[in-house]
């Protein structure tokens, strides 16, 4: 099964971790990646620790456990690019806020990853 399709299909938690440049390491709860048609992967990200870690380092893993099971992807990633258009992110978002909260939320980024390797949740 392809990556989009296995997002498309699965629900579940994911978590990102990252390290800054000395290896001081995040984990984030992050939502599923959004999968372009190059096979790489794209999350959203305000500027956070995970974001600041990817600034300097930009190795990453990404860990999804599907609900109700034990099954789910453990993504192998290396920053590529990132854009900051709003017209690109606004239509990915899966998640809406009110007019308040939207105004407290930090600049968002539309950060890019290659997929190194992949590998299930359990070997």
């Amino acid at each position: 099964m392809e990556l989009r399709e296995y997002f498309q299909e699965n629900e579940g938690v994911g978590v990102l971790s990252t390290s800054d440049a000395q290896g001081n390491v995040n984990a984030a709860v992050y939502a599923r990646p959004t999968i372009k048609q190059d096979g790489s992967v794209s999350f959203i990200m305000t500027e956070s620790l995970s974001y600041h870690n990817v600034q300097s380092n930009p190795k990453a893993s990404y860990l999804f456990k599907e609900n109700s099971s034990w099954r789910g992807k453990r993504l192998y990633l290396t920053k590529i690019g990132e854009d900051d258009d709003a017209a690109l992110i606004e239509p990915l978002r899966r998640r809406k806020y009110s007019e308040q909260t939207e105004k407290k939320i930090k600049p968002l980024h539309l950060v890019h990853f290659r997929v190194d390797r992949q590998l299930p949740l359990i070997d």
